[in-house]
């Protein structure tokens, strides 16, 4: 004696819960769900990011746009760049990545690690002390891309620094671009010597 075949109605609804329930798998976490961890964030940089930063502001693309359009504040990109790699073959032709950036800003990168040698942090703090002009009190915005951890890293590390109108833009350049808005090629800022 074999099995009935399960009427249409029985299969649709089983497949109408396959479907929940893989939707359910697939759907990223929601920016609340999303913790502060006690410290700074590590690999995987590019993974869900909360929805909050102790200390400073959050922005959507809309509030970031407001800012940049009225030119209420400094916008920093941290977006990393990779070095270029040291035991290349000779001839070898190295082509860092251009980045694209919210027009008007600067780019430090390499400042979002979870822990950043100390040649790298005096490179922020030369960076946050020239958009500045040195008055901690002045607003920045800090991105990099959407679902980034170096700009939260970055944004906290600012904080800590003693920066009191911190503006995190968690969407970065992504966002802008989705939201229709221009990017522009930047160069990385001089490092100290």
């Amino acid at each position: 004696m074999g099995f009935a075949a399960a009427s249409p109605r029985i299969s649709g609804i089983r497949h109408g819960l396959a479907i929940l329930v893989l939707a359910l798998l697939v759907t990223p976490l929601a920016a609340q769900d999303i913790a502060e961890p006690d410290g700074y964030r590590g690999k995987p940089y590019r993974a869900p990011v909360p929805g909050t930063l102790a200390g400073a502001t959050v922005l959507s693309t809309d509030e970031a746009h407001r800012i940049w359009k009225n030119g209420e504040a400094r916008f920093i990109d941290v977006l990393p760049r990779l070095p270029k790699p040291a035991k290349l073959p000779e001839g070898t032709v190295w082509r860092d990545k251009p980045r694209n950036s919210i027009p008007g800003s600067i780019w430090l990168p390499n400042v979002g690690y979870q822990t950043i040698p100390e040649i790298d942090a005096a490179y922020f703090r030369q960076g946050l002390a020239a958009v500045t002009a040195g008055d901690k009190s002045q607003p920045v915005v800090i991105f990099c891309q959407a679902d980034c951890w170096m700009s939260w890293n970055a944004a906290k590390r600012a904080v800590e620094y003693g920066y009191t109108d911190i503006h995190w833009y968690p969407d970065g350049t992504d966002g802008w671009r989705a939201a229709g808005y221009q990017l522009e090629r930047v160069e990385p800022e001089e490092r100290p010597d």
